[in-house]
């Protein structure tokens, strides 16, 4: 009963973690595309806008061509992707997801999984260092 509870509270821990990962990487991309928009308006504005605002040179602008061209490849990946996956599943001739983790399962060559993976759970970095300096003397000595 105790280590259910403990399952049950590591849920919402873990949630809150992939969505503070999610956000800091969300946040570092929007950033990266800003600062590389502001760079390249700084480096050349006369270009930056001719790309932004059709004309009768170029009757679409940059931005809606990239939209479209990211629109197109979506598809073609997102379609392509489950095109292949549905060939698989069929081929395969399984009917739900358990069947066709078996039929991977025994497809696939087994994992040998060692014995003793070590320790995983450190208070400080101080303690993983001397727990490698350790280990690092044991295998010296053998």
């Amino acid at each position: 009963m105790n280590q259910s509870k403990e399952v049950t509270e590591e849920k919402p821990r873990k949630l809150l973690e992939t969505s503070f990962l999610l956000g800091v990487t969300g946040m570092s991309i929007l950033a990266g595309f800003g600062m590389t928009l502001a760079l390249a308006k700084k480096k050349d504005p006369v270009y930056f806008y001719k790309g932004m605002l059709p004309t009768k040179e170029m009757p679409e602008s940059g931005g809606s061509l990239a939209m479209r061209a990211l629109g197109w490849g979506t598809l073609y990946a997102v379609g392509g992707f489950s095109i292949f996956c549905a060939g698989v599943w069929k081929m395969m001739g399984v009917n739900n997801m358990q069947e066709f983790r078996m039929k991977i399962g025994n497809a696939l060559p087994r994992i040998p999984q060692k014995e003793n993976p070590g320790r995983s759970d450190f208070k400080s970095v101080r303690e993983l260092m001397n727990y490698l300096i350790e280990e690092s003397d044991k295998s010296k000595k053998s």
